[in-house]
């Protein structure tokens, strides 16, 4: 991991002089791209482990075809170094070369970006975005170079033999694929689904439609404090026959975002509204959602591509020893209320973070 570091630090240093020089792929490629992946355990140099320039069944290639014992586990193409990775049809090419050619895994990088996409989820090419990582140090505000030398790590060649994208692929793409399945079985609940409600309760009493109607209630989202399902907001007061309203909402935050930011998000909202299902209310801003307790916010989330910025309203001095994924922004300027922030890139790490959320929820929670 030190290597790692290392490389991520020098690299770091080279961006701004390169970004002005607008680099093509190929000088992309030799001076970000060949330095990152060889820090990461890829010997670019052999074609068993690294084939460059990999054939593609179509007559086309791909610039790197990494492998494990000669096997194909791992599909990257290369951008130039300004290209905003956002084209769709570059995003199907390759996730379509890799699907192609039996390789779960493939990356779209402009050397400084890099989007680690699952060929073989049943769903468009671009929500098949696992996750996103950056060299960038604007783009991963927030968090340590440790914290972000882990998620480069995720595709280093000791964790592709290890399986870890499999993996971490296979928690939040089920867990993803069950919610939208709990959705719609709760939502609009089948007939045997009441049956088996109405079998378990053992109380004839309960009719279908109150089962419905129970299921809607526990399973829907919370509305929005002070106006239902969304925010409206507005920068200057104008007459009402005039007002230019513009409304936020969850999908204002996650659109566009790797599934396992979404995961992320999703778990966090549902731990928050469960401390106290009753009184909790969420209220999306334009560059943040807030929880609160009555009128006492506990909790601000800002939803980014490398994962979760949670304010709290906590105290850093009163941590003993606080976790690399902690920090003190108190002197620092930030959008939401709280003074004490976690990154949190990850269900592991979330789960570690789940006593702050907590205790800054106890700490402010109504009277």
């Amino acid at each position: 991991m030190d290597t790692l570091v290392k490389c991520i630090e020098d690299l770091r240093m080279k961006l701004n002089r390169y970004r002005k020089h607008g680099l093509k792929e190929y000088p992309t490629r030799t001076i970000f791209i060949d330095q990152l992946l060889e820090a990461l355990g890829w010997d670019i140099r052999d074609p068993d482990e690294v084939e460059l320039e990999y054939s593609t069944i179509d007559g086309k290639s791909v610039d790197y075809a990494a492998k494990i014992n000669r096997r194909l586990v791992l599909f990257i193409e290369a951008k130039a170094l300004n290209d905003p990775l956002t084209d769709v049809k570059a995003i199907t090419q390759v996730v379509g070369y890799a699907a192609n050619a039996g390789v779960e895994w493939c990356i779209l990088t402009n050397g400084i970006n890099y989007k680690v996409y699952h060929s073989t989820e049943k769903t468009e090419a671009p929500e098949k975005l696992l996750f996103e990582i950056s060299l960038d140090p604007k783009e991963t505000e927030g968090m340590s170079i440790q914290q972000v030398a882990e998620q480069f790590a995720r595709f280093s060649r000791d964790s592709m033999a290890k399986g870890v994208l499999d993996e971490i692929g296979e928690q939040i793409f089920t867990t993803g694929k069950i919610r939208k399945a709990l959705d719609k079985l709760f939502m609009d609940p089948p007939n045997t689904l009441i049956k088996v409600i109405r079998s378990t309760l053992e109380d004839d009493s309960i009719k279908p439609a109150q089962i419905k109607k129970a299921l809607k209630t526990l399973w829907s989202q919370p509305s929005e404090t002070e106006i239902p399902s969304t925010y409206r907001y507005t920068k200057k007061p104008v007459p009402s026959s005039e007002s230019k309203v513009k409304e936020y909402n969850e999908e204002h935050h996650l659109n566009g975002k790797p599934q396992e930011v979404v995961e992320l998000f999703k778990t966090l909202d549902k731990f928050c509204r469960e401390l106290d299902p009753k009184i909790v209310q969420r209220e999306t801003l334009k560059h943040y959602i807030k929880y609160k307790h009555g009128n006492n916010i506990f909790c601000c989330v800002r939803i980014h591509k490398s994962g979760l910025r949670v304010l709290l309203k906590l105290n850093y001095s009163d941590l003993e020893s606080p976790a690399e994924y902690v920090r003190d922004v108190s002197n620092i300027g930030h959008l939401g209320v709280g003074d004490f922030e976690l990154t949190i890139d990850s269900l592991q790490r979330f789960q570690n973070a789940k006593s702050l959320i907590q205790k800054s929820f106890e700490r402010n929670k109504s009277k």
